[in-house]
């Protein structure tokens, strides 16, 4: 785990490494506002390429509404540590494990938040236990692969890290345009060297492991649905990666509170983190403190 933070945590928030029973994963944490009442904590998984830095627009206004917000890197992300070339180490099982052990030591059930592939990672942690949540919400994250077009652009990352170093990919990623057009890791709550060092940080073979994911992964969503806990469906009002009307779908048929955020994309966390805040909150408000 690196000793210094590549971004600054947003006020009120401290950037630290979770110590768990499966090691150390690099954190921000924040703590509900100084006068507003304690409602309970969420735990928030990035995306694929994203990190942990992705949430950092919502710290501020959940903590206004009384809710702790911790945002993790997950295994071989960012600042988090893990193996460069041992793809096992990133089964999805495995991550599942690790949100798991990360939610026992927060010491208290929270609210699990997954952005696409953490989405994806959030739903197995959660069908291997869910009583360690009092609810799932799925951001812009769908109930299988993701689509044809994405499917390509990650098999174009994949067979670049085969035989490229890290340093290589990412100037060959900036070479084919403007971080808005080429988006990926060149995209996100950051200048370049942040976002050049936040690639750099993670794990070639946790990008090749999670990558695969997002192209085979299978429809899982009567599984979920058949667990006794709360779910949302959140996204922004357009998505390359997995169709809204897809979204949509899935949401009925986990009989999930639906939330489209105008004005966003893939990231509604970044692209109108307010809108997204709130609609977050309005949902773990309505919750029974005993969801579980």
């Amino acid at each position: 785990m690196t000793s210094q933070a590549t971004f600054t945590p947003p006020p009120g928030a401290r950037a630290y490494p979770l110590r768990t029973t499966r090691g150390e994963f690099a954190v921000v944490d924040s703590s509900p506002k100084s006068g507003s009442e304690p409602k309970g904590v969420a735990l928030m998984l990035p995306g694929f390429t994203g990190s942990k830095e992705d949430f950092r627009l919502l710290h501020e206004p959940l903590a206004e509404r009384g809710y702790r917000v911790v945002a993790v890197d997950g295994r071989g992300q960012h600042e988090s540590d893990g193996p460069v070339d041992d793809e096992s180490a990133y089964a999805q099982r495995e991550l599942a494990r690790d949100v798991l052990a990360q939610a026992v030591a927060l010491g208290e059930c929270v609210h699990l938040v997954g952005h696409s592939l953490g989405g994806q990672i959030a739903r197995a942690a959660v069908l291997l236990d869910h009583s360690p949540f009092l609810s799932l919400t799925l951001v812009s994250s769908g109930p299988a692969e993701i689509s044809v077009s994405q499917q390509q652009r990650v098999k174009l990352l994949r067979d670049a890290l085969a035989v490229r170093s890290m340093e290589e990919v990412w100037e060959a990623i900036q070479a084919m345009g403007p971080p808005e057009e080429v988006g990926g890791p060149a995209r996100g709550l950051g200048d370049t060297e942040q976002l050049r060092r936040r690639w750099l940080g993670h794990s070639p073979a946790q990008l090749l492991a999670t990558g695969r994911q997002l192209c085979t992964e299978s429809d899982r969503v009567d599984e979920l649905a058949a667990l006794p806990l709360p779910f949302h469906v959140l996204s922004g009002a357009h998505d390359d990666t997995w169709p809204v009307a897809i979204l949509d779908d899935m949401a009925v048929r986990l009989k999930a509170h639906r939330t489209v955020v105008a004005g966003a994309e893939h990231s509604p966390n970044a692209d109108q983190p307010l809108p997204t805040a709130h609609a977050l909150a309005d949902f773990w408000d309505r919750l029974p403190w005993d969801t579980p």
